[in-house]
């Protein structure tokens, strides 16, 4: 079986990012599904063995086909930036955040070179960055800066729940202001392509409702009446398989049932507590509308717990199988 080259940029030095790097790595179902090549630095990760208590033989690579994937053996490409005699476990730390970024850099010059089909991304801090002179707020925003993309798409999954947002950082009063039929007619075309590139045929997408009981008809909040009936009405007259608004109580829960292959959520708080009330751990960020796949742990650094051991590996080993998992159908 040819297997995919997943990158994985440590993280945060400074942040639980390591370890679970380490403990994911440790699993051998990650290394039966694909080749993991980590982009760090090497004497943070042996740092974080010894915090994990777990011994992996560190094979120090410049390009993933140099690497042995193999049960025991973790392949590195060595950035060689971090003075860990200075590094402080659970603070915020310039060089930490400077580190962070350039771990995504060299992860998104291997994707677009082709030398890895996907990146599985792991936690960095907005203020380390800042305090690093990274003038970034968050993943998605550097990943369409260094890629030249344009309002990437994010899709949370857990188990067989796919959720897209019609927005994300804004006040809910700006996000309101956000559901107009012009941008989910965008939003909604958006969805179903990049479901068919996760390998979708003919998706079936929900739109939630922005209102309880998607306003009644106008009875509380006429958005769905004014701006959501009639982009859902004109996406179905161009053919897509769109049905909605479906009020949020219920929509959430029908997509994990499967009724809906996703579902198109409005706002930030109203996918996001949908999908971590299901399982926080397994939910997994996927970016969409980059040059190639990207999936997320969808949690923090963690610095309360940084250095502890204590970190789970869960949601980073469901983060880099779901990038082996579609990497494949994505790069057709």
């Amino acid at each position: 079986m040819n297997k995919p080259y997943i990158g994985i940029p440590m993280g945060d030095p400074a942040g639980i990012g390591p370890e679970i790097v380490v403990k994911a790595l440790a699993d051998n179902e990650v290394i039966d599904i694909c080749n993991p090549v980590v982009i760090g630095d090497k004497s943070t990760l042996e740092q974080a063995m010894k915090f994990c208590d777990i011994q992996l033989d560190i094979n120090i690579i410049s390009n993933p086909k140099e690497g042995s994937y193999e049960a025991g053996l973790l392949n590195l490409i060595d950035l060689d930036n971090v003075n860990i005699d200075g590094l402080k476990m659970g603070e915020i730390q310039g060089m930490a955040g400077k580190a962070a970024f350039e771990y995504i850099k060299e992860s998104v010059d291997l994707a677009m070179k082709g030398e890895v089909a996907a990146i599985a991304t792991t936690p960095i801090n907005k203020e380390a960055l800042k305090a690093g002179g990274i003038n970034y707020i968050g993943h998605t925003e550097m990943l369409e800066d260094l890629t030249n993309s344009e309002d990437p798409l994010t899709m949370f999954q857990v188990f067989n729940l796919k959720v897209f947002f019609l927005s994300r950082h804004l006040s809910l009063r700006d996000a309101c202001d956000m559901v107009t039929k012009e941008r989910l007619l965008d939003y909604i075309e958006r969805c179903v392509e990049a479901l068919g590139r996760l390998g979708f045929k003919n998706p079936k997408l929900a739109v939630a409702g922005l209102n309880p009981h998607s306003g009644e008809h106008g009875l509380f909040g006429d958005e769905e009446v004014k701006e959501m009936e009639p982009a859902i009405k004109e996406s179905i007259e161009k053919g897509f398989d769109i049905v909605g608004p479906v009020p949020a109580d219920s929509v959430f829960h029908f997509g994990l049932k499967g009724s809906y292959d996703a579902v198109l959520s409005l706002y930030h708080d109203q996918g996001h507590i949908a999908t971590k009330m299901v399982d926080f751990e397994r939910t997994i960020s996927i970016t969409n509308g980059l040059p190639f796949l990207r999936t997320s742990v969808d949690h923090g650094t963690a610095f309360d717990i940084a250095g502890t051991g204590k970190a789970s590996k869960v949601s980073m080993v469901e983060s880099i199988k779901l990038a082996a998992e579609y990497a494949p159908k994505f790069n057709q």
